[in-house]
């Protein structure tokens, strides 16, 4: 009986949180709709659980969840569910489907990492549902092997979005010392036959030996260098440009932030001055009200003075009109009464008054000048302070309203560029480094006198009528694909590639190269499933369909033939014992949308399915932001 897997369920949970799942049944099934709905994130989820390493791609909408149910179901109907920590670690294992309802118990725990030693690897499990326990693959030149592992398989069933357009044999991950391996896994699936039976070369010298160990742990700091590579925004080129998009908004932007600043400076500046003018005034209108009070109470005294001396002089004047009397300060009769021995003279007090008078009119003369200057000063201060008032006023709300907002959102948008620039440049230095040691790991291959440098690959041989096979599957497939004046299709041994009319399929825009690619690893589950060789029996594809959105030139274009109504009826036409997952952005046709295993992502709040994810209510809340599923 055929022996294959099949995926049932994908679904997250987490405390308080609704399940997100997605169900697959047998045959084709479609995700598509718009962008950042968390399409690329599933084909990333079904990879994590299927032993990918990750990390897990870290989305604004995942947050809260922390567990992922995946559930499968083998061809002969055992059914069994897969839990595993949106951290990574370990798997445990669970008889039977779920999905919306975690399973209880503690399940039966199996390692993430693959072992030929035990079974209780993730691996070990998969592999042994497929019939392809203990196999060995050929790993170079020398014949040495290693224990086949389902992350062998996945790469040549989970072709992601980058993947996809890669200008690369669809068996090269880009690692050349494992070109070899992949070849090995390729070969075990058309055939099914392993390479146990390899005999190996003469034990290695001790510079051998450590050229090998150099070897290993550069390839160790190059696997985690690309899955660092896979949790960035793009391609180098990409990054590139998008750096250089970023210098030229942010010296606009930084152009507009100088504006915006010296504006801001300019009205501080202005509502300084006014403040200034507003503070001594007020000052000053203080300090004349508190002299105005003192004046007119010293004002009061002169009254009081001169008032007090005019009845001085007065008295001097009625004293001497009464004639001799009686001496009102000594008390002697006239006859008696002797000024040497008397201190009052009634002339000189009317006299002395009289001056006083005189300097006490000067006094009140210059008091009142000053009076009617301080005044005048107040009056005008009283006049100016609302005036300046109100301007300070207006400036205060021109920089309230108008400026500093301004220069806070320039500010901050200038921030984030920065922020996304370091972020650029950090991921370039990544790539950098990975090149770096790529190259450092090529150097070493080339240094072996073993041969085994390099791209390897040649040491596993594809038998010629093998290869003829599977290139005719592919022919076949592309023709009842539709695919533009397609006429002969052959396997190139050398590349490890498809030669499509006589052009190599790396040399094909990037849409071509996707829905070839695709074509590739179709026709290796229906090349399989003819000739009854292993295959873990389902297929994954990210953006198949590339050319009717984002063609690479005229000849890239698929938009003006049916490829897209072909290619979905051949999926949708295959046998139960074979599974297609396409995720798309734009729609497949009528009759495929209205299948049950096609689901749409629509981003529009009441219209379908949101997203992957259901979306948070706090995403209504006035100022809340998304940041897109992918």
């Amino acid at each position: 009986m055929t022996k294959g897997l099949r995926l049932r369920h994908l679904s997250f949970h987490g405390p308080g949180r609704q399940a997100a799942t997605l169900s697959f049944g047998p045959s084709l099934n479609v995700i598509y709709g718009a962008s950042n709905t968390g399409k690329s994130f599933v084909i990333d989820a079904i990879d994590f659980m299927l032993g990918g390493k990750g990390p897990l791609r870290d989305i604004p909408e995942r947050v809260g969840y922390d567990q992922i149910l995946l559930a499968l179901q083998t061809l002969d109907g055992h059914s069994f569910t897969l839990v595993r920590s949106t951290a990574g670690g370990a798997f445990r294992l669970f008889d039977g489907l779920h999905s919306d309802v975690l399973p209880e118990g503690d399940g039966t725990i199996l390692s993430d990492t693959h072992s030929d030693r035990n079974e209780e690897n993730l691996s070990a499990y998969l592999l042994a549902t497929i019939d392809l326990s203990h196999k060995r693959v050929c790993r170079n030149k020398r014949g040495d092997t290693n224990s086949l592992s389902f992350r062998n398989l996945a790469r040549l069933v989970l072709i992601n979005e980058e993947e996809i357009i890669q200008k690369r044999s669809p068996l090269s991950d880009g690692n050349y010392t494992a070109d070899t391996t992949n070849t090995s896994v390729f070969k075990l699936l058309l055939t099914g036959v392993d390479d146990s039976n390899l005999a190996t070369a003469q034990p290695r010298t001790p510079e051998e030996q450590s050229r090998s160990a150099q070897l290993d742990l550069l390839e160790q700091l190059i696997e985690s260098r690309r899955r660092e590579v896979k949790e960035l925004a793009g391609p180098p080129e990409e990054l590139e440009d998008q750096r250089e998009r970023l210098g030229e908004t942010m010296r606009s932007q930084g152009e507009m932030l100088a504006t915006s600043e010296a504006e801001f400076k300019d009205a501080a500046g202005r509502r300084r001055d006014i403040a200034r003018k507003v503070e001594e005034g007020r000052d000053r209108l203080t300090e004349i009200t508190s002299l105005l009070e003192r004046f007119t109470l010293l004002e009061t005294h002169y009254r009081s003075d001169t008032e007090r001396l005019k009845g001085i002089e007065e008295a001097g004047s009625l004293f001497a009109a009464l004639g001799k009397g009686v001496c009102p300060f000594c008390g002697s009769a006239p006859e008696h009464h002797r000024k040497v021995e008397c201190d009052f003279d009634v002339e000189k007090a009317v006299a002395a008054a009289r001056s006083e008078i005189r300097k006490i009119e000067v006094r009140q003369t210059e008091l009142a000048q000053t009076i009617t200057t301080l005044r005048k000063e107040a009056s005008s201060f009283e006049r100016r302070l609302p005036l300046l008032e109100q301007q300070l006023t207006a400036v205060s709300g021109e920089i309230d309203r108008v400026v500093a907002p301004n220069l806070r959102q320039l500010r901050t948008a200038y921030r984030q560029l920065a922020d996304k620039d370091g972020e650029v440049r950090e991921a370039l230095a990544v790539y950098r480094n990975l090149s770096d040691l790529e190259q450092r790991k090529a150097a070493l291959e080339r240094e072996d006198p073993s041969g085994e440098g390099g791209n390897n690959a040649a040491t596993v041989e594809i038998p010629s009528t093998t290869a003829d096979k599977f290139a005719r599957v592919v022919l076949s497939m592309l023709k009842d694909w539709h695919f533009p004046e397609i006429d002969r299709v052959h396997f190139e041994a050398k590349t490890r590639d498809l030669v499509i009319n006589g052009k190599n399929r790396t040399s094909f825009g990037k849409g071509l190269r996707a829905i070839t690619q695709a074509a590739f690893t179709v026709s290796l589950l229906q090349y399989c499933r003819q000739y009854d060789t292993p295959h873990p029996g389902f297929v994954v594809l990210d953006s198949p369909l590339l050319s009717y959105r984002e063609p690479e030139g005229e000849g890239d274009d698929l938009s003006g033939t049916d490829l897209n109504t072909h290619f979905y009826g051949y999926l949708a036409a295959l046998q139960d014992d074979r599974q297609v997952l396409v995720v798309e952005n734009i729609d497949p046709p009528t009759d495929i949308q209205s299948s049950e295993q096609a689901i749409k992502f629509t981003r529009i709040e009441g219209l379908g399915r949101y997203g992957f994810f259901p979306r948070d209510p706090s995403e209504n809340e006035p100022g809340a932001t998304t940041a897109g599923q992918s």
